[in-house]
């Protein structure tokens, strides 16, 4: 049985992500590369590239919640409908304090709370990969959302009491493979949107983070990725690596529902010591029952 999930393993590796390999060994300026591994940890293509057979990063990916239907938006380079008109400035604005150019405050379905933590040099390496790609005329879709949650004024009052602004700081206690873990899973990863859980307002919940939820992305479980007996205890850091990389659990059951995207378009993209490093950082948490 281990033989042929490990044969399935490099199946699905090969045949999945030849085209993304062939892409990177296309990239040869150091900070397209830079800004393509940030682009990979983000994993920007999943909710910016919709499903059967959407244009590269053109939106219009559903995203479903209890509030209502966020549709993402188009960041190729064009100029009429993406992000053509924009400036670096206004591109680390928007991903950092979740305002658009114009200072219009974004919904949370945009994860600016995790990405605020962000570094200079990744947002700088990001804006740069995103100029590279082809630009696209897409329109944007509006969001359906149920009332009143359309009325972007109430998002003001949401971020004063959910939003805090700032770059990411490792906790001291943390060696530098598990800082960098730390980064990638509470920032460029921003995990915590997807496996933790909510309160009734969308704001996570800051004493069971990551510790799952029954209602995630399209109103499905996600899993708790404490090292909890409910979430992953009984994982090793290579069984979370190897995870990572292939989808599989030390059970060898393959991965399901959005979780699958992330690991075909992140999380297997990313190099062996980023993966590494995310599981040394997984590790150190406080294990917490799931909900």
């Amino acid at each position: 049985m281990r033989r042929l999930a490990l044969w399935l393993a490099s199946a699905l590796s090969c045949c999945a992500f030849a085209a993304s390999a062939q892409e990177a060994e296309e990239i040869t300026d150091p900070q397209l590369e830079r800004g393509r591994a940030v682009f990979i940890a983000a994993s920007c293509e999943g909710c910016h590239t919709a499903p059967d057979d959407g244009v590269f990063l053109a939106g219009g990916r559903a995203i479903t919640s209890p509030f209502g239907t966020f549709y993402s938006p188009n960041i190729t380079p064009d100029r009429e409908t993406g992000l053509g008109d924009w400036s670096e400035e206004d591109f680390a604005r928007a991903l950092r304090e979740g305002r658009s150019p114009a200072g219009e405050p974004y919904y949370p379905a945009f994860p600016y709370t995790s990405y605020t933590g962000m570094s200079d040099e990744d947002v700088a390496a990001l804006w740069a990969y995103l100029q590279s790609v082809e630009a696209v005329e897409a329109p944007n879709r509006e969001h359906e959302l149920k009332f009143p949650f359309g009325f972007r004024l109430l998002l003001e009052p949401w971020r004063w009491m959910n939003f805090k602004e700032g770059r990411f700081t490792p906790d001291p206690a943390l060696n530098e493979q598990q800082a960098r873990g730390a980064y990638l899973v509470e920032v460029l990863g921003h995990c915590s949107e997807c496996h933790s859980p909510r309160n009734r307002l969308g704001a996570l919940d800051p004493d069971r983070r990551l510790a799952g939820t029954a209602s995630g992305p399209d109103g499905r479980r996600v899993s708790n990725i404490t090292p909890h007996a409910d979430g992953i205890g009984d994982w090793s850091e290579g069984d979370i690596t190897y995870f990572l990389e292939t989808g599989f659990t030390p059970e060898f059951d393959y991965v399901g529902g959005a979780m699958v995207e992330v690991v075909e378009l992140s999380t297997s993209q990313m190099a062996p010591e980023d993966r590494e490093a995310i599981a040394a950082y997984l590790k150190t948490l406080p294990p917490l029952p799931s909900d």
